[in-house]
């Protein structure tokens, strides 16, 4: 029965885990509805629009555990505190860097040179988890990054500039991912609300400042507020409440469900040119995602046939 239960809890992270990048898969339809806009004016109010409906869900339904958490870290001996205040610092910064990319990127480069920062972003990711954090690849997990390694390369052959963003997007978020797997034993929600808080230091200064004008077009805000809940709070928490129950390494591998739905979506919606070679490198990144994870789909089918 505790197989069992282990079994279910882990699907559940697996679930998590895959549907954060599912769901940043489209994103980039939304940033594209508002490319007119300067991107440092999307990110900035992206993250103050996020910030506030995440605080707002927190004091009306999660008062409770907000104050648990602000408690437990009171009571933290000195170097925990400092410890756990330097992660969370360093969290806001990195996933600030990732966010800001990206939106130039989608909108300035091309849509391609952001879905190459999700296919060089799970290498990165487990690179530095078996270097730093010591988690442990199987053969076959070996294999598969190897040969998720050689269809990034196929793709690396284009733009050197496409290249350059892509590993700039990529390390924010791999680095991200590795300081989330080390910051535990708080509410993920409450981490999240105090990350985006610190991102919003960054934000206010420059939008008191702000050069340009105050956006009055429903369509911006409106997206705004999309980007804000559905590709913002819903998938951070995801990521976040994945790395719980499952490795850095294997959430840093799902993410290469990001830039499979990010091509398709250039290819077809977007209607962006793409080389035969491209194709041929997605289909070897599908092959890798699921002989990476190969073993816990066998082990979650069986349980579920038993």
């Amino acid at each position: 029965m505790s197989n069992n239960n282990e079994t279910v809890g882990r699907g559940k992270y697996l679930l998590a885990a895959f549907l954060a990048p599912f769901i940043w898969g489209f994103m980039s339809i939304s940033v594209r509805w508002i490319r007119d806009y300067p991107a440092e004016d999307i990110l900035y109010f992206r993250i103050v629009t996020a910030l506030a409906v995440l605080w707002l869900y927190l004091l009306l339904f999660r008062r409770k555990l907000v104050q648990s958490d602000l408690k437990k870290f009171r009571n933290l001996p000195g170097p925990a505190k400092r410890r756990q205040a330097g992660l969370t610092i360093l969290a806001s910064v990195l996933i600030f860097g990732n966010w800001f990319t990206y939106i130039y990127a989608v909108n300035h480069v091309s849509i391609q040179s952001a879905a190459l920062a999700y296919l060089t972003c799970p290498l990165i990711t487990a690179a530095a988890a078996y270097f730093i954090l010591k988690e442990k690849l199987g053969i076959l997990q070996k294999v598969a990054l190897l040969i998720a390694l050689g269809s990034v390369c196929l793709l690396a052959n284009g733009s050197l500039n496409d290249v350059l963003w892509a590993v700039t997007i990529a390390t924010c978020y791999a680095f991200y991912l590795i300081v989330q797997r080390v910051s535990t034993g708080f509410d993920k929600l409450t981490q999240l609300a105090v990350q985006l808080s610190i991102c919003a230091l960054f934000v206010v200064p420059k939008l008191l400042y702000n050069h340009h004008d105050l956006p009055r077009e429903p369509i911006f805000w409106s997206t705004i507020l999309l980007i804000a809940v559905l590709f913002t709070i819903i998938p951070l928490f995801l990521s976040m409440y994945a790395l719980i129950g499952i490795s850095s390494t294997t959430t840093g591998v799902l993410l290469y469900i990001n830039p499979l739905i990010a091509f398709t979506l250039a290819a077809t919606y977007f209607q962006e040119s793409v080389s035969p070679i491209k194709y041929v490198a997605y289909s070897i990144i599908l092959i890798a995602i699921i002989l990476f994870n190969s073993r816990n789909l066998r082990t979650l089918k069986n349980k579920q046939s038993a």
